[in-house]
């Protein structure tokens, strides 16, 4: 893995990056069709044989790891609150389900051991951890914590923000991780490889043929978030770009086998 302030540079572009088939990544797993970050959701999008599935973890008010995109449980369930200030017992309480559609009613929110339990080895693992500055110190090594005994070591990788990536790579220097960024700027790719980030998930906004050849020269893998429509899928992929994180990974394979 690249070490910290390692200015690397790609003589060529191989191992995880520039695959020849694009990279389907399940965002939230397959969140255009079902409750994002449910069990369903990353079922359906095994089914699919997805090369990724992401999802967001926080943290409960009894230090539990929820799988969880917002900082409240109000959009995606029939209750309301902050996840900080609720416990598991109360949150698995919740229908994270019907908010989507009737017919899952009775889905609940999940914790990272179970989706390790369902999704862990199937796939390669996008994590989003969503820390703020008062929780930072506590999520973080249960996470890493949690993947260790999973041994996910090799099959994940962390997706955040620099200031808790730094602290991943403090507490456990060999794994992979990714910068997110949704702002263009100059310094972004420096930044990522000043930390040690081998991945890069950027804003579609970002994205254009000649970021992702700096990018590829540094042996840094892209993969932006996130493309829905059939038309963006096409020019982030015609960008050059690893992967495409998207809600909707059978319209992204309908893309791909057009290609073939």
């Amino acid at each position: 893995p690249a070490k910290a302030g390692d200015q690397r540079l790609c003589t060529s572009h191989e191992g995880p990056f520039n695959m020849k088939s694009i990279q389907v990544v399940a965002h939230r797993g397959f969140s255009g069709e079902y409750p994002e970050n449910t069990a369903i959701a990353f079922e359906e999008a095994l089914k699919l044989e997805v090369d990724m599935i992401e999802f967001d973890i926080h943290l409960s008010r009894d230090h539990e790891l929820i799988i969880i995109h917002d900082a409240t449980v109000d959009r995606t369930s029939n209750g309301s609150g902050s996840v900080g200030d609720m416990t598991l017992s109360e949150i698995k309480r919740l229908d994270a389900g019907s908010w989507m559609d009737a017919r899952f009613k009775g889905v609940s929110f999940l914790t990272l051991e179970e989706v390790l339990h369902q999704i862990g080895g199937k796939t390669r693992l996008n994590i989003h951890i969503k820390t703020y500055d008062h929780d930072r110190d506590i999520l973080i090594p249960l996470v890493v914590k949690q993947l260790e005994t999973s041994d996910m070591l090799t099959s994940c990788f962390i997706a955040s923000d620099e200031a808790t990536l730094c602290l991943v790579r403090q507490i456990q220097p060999e794994w992979s991780i990714c910068n997110l960024s949704t702002r263009p700027s100059a310094s972004y790719i420096d930044r990522s490889l000043a930390i040690g980030c081998t991945i890069l998930q950027p804003g579609n906004a970002m994205v254009d043929e000649s970021f992702v050849k700096n990018a590829h020269t540094h042996c840094l893998e892209v993969n932006p978030f996130y493309a829905d429509d059939k038309a963006e899928m096409k020019r982030l992929i015609a960008c050059g770009v690893d992967g495409v994180l998207t809600n909707y990974p059978d319209r992204l394979y309908e893309v791909l086998d057009e290609r073939d």
